[in-house]
This record gives structure tokens, sequence and C-alpha cells, in this order.
């Protein structure tokens, strides 16, 4: 190749160009040329298949026409893409190592980047069909939900497949606590319910049940003040059977009420028929039709020991039955009377518990009969409306109340016997008596001879330990009846008769 330019016409002149220096290649030396030089015979960029100069070679394998097709050179293309060494450049003397553009005549795709890529024929049935493909993309959850990429039955099977894993997760972790805690046993089994056994005759349910419908609760309203109390219904006509001192408000002062509240919750008025404030009796009238009425027994058939059951509403709560034995007969109690007198009754004594709001309700015994009307406690404040129960609870016997009962009902009043004298209890150590502080003039006692200083012993059958036993051994018998009256006199006994008259 020459050092001179030739001029090109169809190009601006430029200014003198020099010709790249020969290279200086220094000589190989033979033993450097055994080793890393081409085979004989080799010219090109890689031999032959075979071995040369007895040396075996390893080349790559063809081909397939499926990559020869799509990244061959085009079948005009010949000779290798290196040009063995030695060889000469044919570049044309005008154009740069890196030209601009191609040249008419000497366009070469593969070393031109721009050049665009053609890709070959599929390949043949027969060809290798190579390694086979990699995984795929994954899909998001977006495009298994809204993409339509994915059945709708496969979803609804992954979501009852989710359902069943979650649930039997949450079995799992269930057993798991309650088997960690010590203080459950897995292997427990309740008994299963029966039914209710029926309550034998006799039974506290079964007297309770038949008594409740006739016990009533009372309440007493006197402006903005109030009382509870207890009553018993005693005749089908609506009379109702309570204490006095329960109604005693309503009835002294002007404006009072009072309404009586059934074991079904029925209330109505109740109206006032009579009292008696000596032995803590009174009655009312309710219109109800066809009433429960209690049954009545005999006090004096009872023994210390029996079973009794109190029935009422103490503290207002109505309905309340508690249970206990007889723990005293015959025992005279003195009652607060509250400016209506001195109220003294020969009790039933009893440990059923009863407090305040008990009173006028009814003392039944084993037989669901009422025999006494609960009255009053003993506390230990002293006072009757004061504190709790402690076991000391008192009852008028039913043989007196009925008798009082039936005179309200049929007068309105009741009139007692009277021995005509004031007592106080006495003792000398050996016996016991009531003494005689007082004669009332003209009265049974006067005519009968006994005088002050006198200690009565004995009214008719009844041993007299105190005065109030001698004023329930008084009232035990009617007006006008005569009744062997025994003192003791500067220390002889003496016996006289009394006729008793009518306070």
């Amino acid at each position: 190749m020459s050092d001179e330019q030739v001029p090109d016409p169809d190009r601006r002149e430029e200014p003198p160009r020099l010709a790249p220096r020969g290279l200086d290649r220094p000589a190989v030396d033979a033993e450097s040329a055994a080793v890393f030089g081409r085979p004989e015979g080799v010219d090109g960029a890689f031999a032959e298949r075979g071995a040369a100069n007895g040396r075996p070679t390893s080349l790559a394998p063809a081909p397939t026409a499926a990559l020869a097709g799509a990244f061959g050179r085009p079948a005009a293309e010949v000779g290798p893409l290196q040009r063995p060494p030695g060889e000469h450049s044919t570049q044309h003397p005008d154009e740069d190592a890196f030209w601009d553009g191609p040249t008419p005549g000497r366009e070469d795709p593969w070393r031109r980047p721009e050049s665009p890529v053609e890709l070959g024929a599929p390949p043949s049935a027969g060809a290798d069909p190579g390694p086979p493909p990699g995984p795929g993309a994954r899909l998001s959850v977006r495009e298994v939900l809204f993409g339509r990429r994915v059945q709708p039955r496969a979803l609804v099977i992954l979501g009852v497949v989710a359902l069943l894993i979650g649930a039997a997760g949450g079995m799992i972790g269930r057993y798991t606590v309650e088997g960690a805690n010590s203080l459950t046993d897995p292997g427990a089994t309740l008994a299963d319910v029966t039914e209710s056994k029926e309550r034998p005759l006799g039974s506290v349910s079964d007297l309770a049940s038949r008594v409740l419908p006739a016990v009533v609760s009372l309440d007493v309203k006197v402006g903005d003040q109030g009382g509870t109390g207890s009553g018993i219904v005693i005749d089908p006509a609506g009379y109702v059977l309570t204490n006095s001192h329960v109604v005693a408000p309503a009835a002294t002062t002007s404006g009072g009420s009072i309404q009586a509240v059934f074991h079904d919750g029925t209330r109505v008025p109740a109206a006032l028929v009579g009292r008696d404030p000596k032995t803590d009796l009174a009655v009312l009238k309710v219109q109800v039709t066809n009433p429960r009425v209690a049954q009545f027994g005999t006090a004096s058939s009872l023994a210390v020991g029996d079973g009794v059951i109190a029935i009422g509403s103490p503290l207002g709560l109505a309905g309340t039955v508690t249970t206990g034995i007889v723990s005293a007969l015959n025992r005279p109690v003195r009652l607060d009377g509250e400016g209506d007198g001195i109220a003294v009754i020969d009790a039933v004594q009893t440990d059923a518990a009863i407090n305040p709001g008990n009173s006028g309700g009814a003392l039944v015994d084993s037989t669901g009969a009422v025999v006494g009307i609960n009255t009053a406690i003993r506390s230990i404040s002293g006072r009757q409306d004061e504190g709790g129960s402690i076991g000391l609870g008192f009852a008028i016997p039913i043989e007196d109340a009925r008798v009082i009962a039936q005179e309200l009902i049929q007068t309105g009043k009741v009139t007692h016997a009277d021995l005509g004298v004031n007592v106080r209890s006495v003792t000398d150590g050996r016996a016991d008596g009531a003494q005689v502080q007082n004669v009332v003039a003209g009265g049974p006692a006067a005519a009968a001879g006994i005088v002050e200083g006198d200690v009565i012993v004995k009214v008719a059958n009844r041993t007299i330990a105190g005065a109030d036993e001698m004023i329930v051994a008084v009232r035990e018998h009617n007006p006008g009846d005569a009744v062997p009256v025994e003192v003791v006199r500067d220390g002889r006994p003496l016996t006289v008769t009394a006729t008793l008259a009518s306070d």
C-alpha cells in the first residue's frame, strides 16, 4: 500500500494524513510456537475436527440447524470472522478504522451495530429440542385475584383449604392451652341432670307451698313514713289477722293507709276492723274473691323440740320461710305497749329466725297448721324493733289469737278478765311469786280479802312465778269467772276465791 494520498473528487480536500506505522513483530522462538502456535495447515482462528501435529484437539460441536439459521452469517459471506495474522488490511485508504458510514460494496452486517436482527426459519421436527425451559415469572396477588389468570374454582378450593388449615390450627391451639392448664381435667365428665324428685308430704317445701298463699305482706304508710309487717288470711270473707303494733301508726294517725300484698303480687287496700293492744292483735278486712285461708292447729299440742316454720316478710322480704324448733311453751313476755297500755302474751318460744317485719306472720307446725302468730323477738339491744334475730322469737298461741280475732270481728273490741291488783315479781330464794303492791278499791281482789303485801303464788291451776305470769293467768279466764287464788301472807299460805271483773 502506498503512503501517497489519492485525491477524491467527491470529497473536500483535507489535510494529508499519515498511514499507520508498521508493526514491529519480534520473532517467535520455536519452543513457544510449538506450544501456542496453530496446528500445521490451519490458517483460521479454529482448527478443523481431528488431530494435528500428532496432538488431539477438542473442538466445539457443530451448531444445530436452528442456531445456524438464527445466528449464522449470510450465505454470501465467506471466510472466518477474524483475519489470519500477517494478512494485510484491505481497508480503503480514505476510510477510518471506525467509519462514519458504510462504503458501497463493503457492507458487513456483523461489523455494524445498527444492523437489524433477522431470525431464521423454525427448527425442524427432528431437531434437538435442547434443554427444558426454566421456571417462569411468579404471579402477584392482584394477578391471581383480578387478572383472570386463575380459574375461579381453583380460588374457591384454595380458600376452603385455607379455612380448613386455620380451623385445624385453632383446634390444636385450643387443646394445647387446655392441656397446659393444670387446674383443668380434660377427662372429667359431669353427671347427667335428672328430673327433680317429688317432694314428700310434710317436708318444709311442701308445707311452705300450702301456707304461703295464705300469708300476706302489709305496707303501712303515714305521710312520708312507712313500715312493713305480715298477716294471715283467717276467713274466706277476707279477714286478715295481724299484730296491733303493725297497724298502730295508721290506726292512731289520720291519713294513714294499709295495703295487703298477696303471694301472687296482688295488691289491695285493707281496712282496720279492730285491734287489741293488750294482746297485740288486730284484724283487717280486704276485698278479694276466694282467697286462700290458713288452717288452724293447736299450740297446746306442741312439745319442746317440735319442728316449726316461720313465714312472713322480714325486712320487707315477702314470702320468707325460716325453720326452727319449739324452744319453750307458756313463756310470759311483756311487749312494748307504745302508749297503748301493758301488752303481755303467753308465748310460744322458737329459735326460727324472726326479724322486724315477721310480726303478724304464721308459725306453722309439721302438719302445715298455724299454731302461733309471730309477734316479738328478744335482741341484745333490749328493743324489739332494733337488732336482728338471735334465736329468741315469740309467737301468740293460736288458741288465744282465735278468741281475740273472733271477738274483734263480732264487736270490734275485746274485754279481758281483771283481778284488780298491781303486782311485782319477787322471790325469797326458795319460791317465786307476784307481790301485791296495791289493791283497787271495790275490785275483785278487795272483795276476796287480798291485801297489800300478799304474794300471789297460784291462780286456779297455774303456778305464778312473776308479775307477767299472773297477768296472763288471769286473762286465761273470762270476766265473771270465780277462780281460786293462793297467796302467802306473813309466811303462811292462804287460798281465797275471787270473781273476776272486766277491764
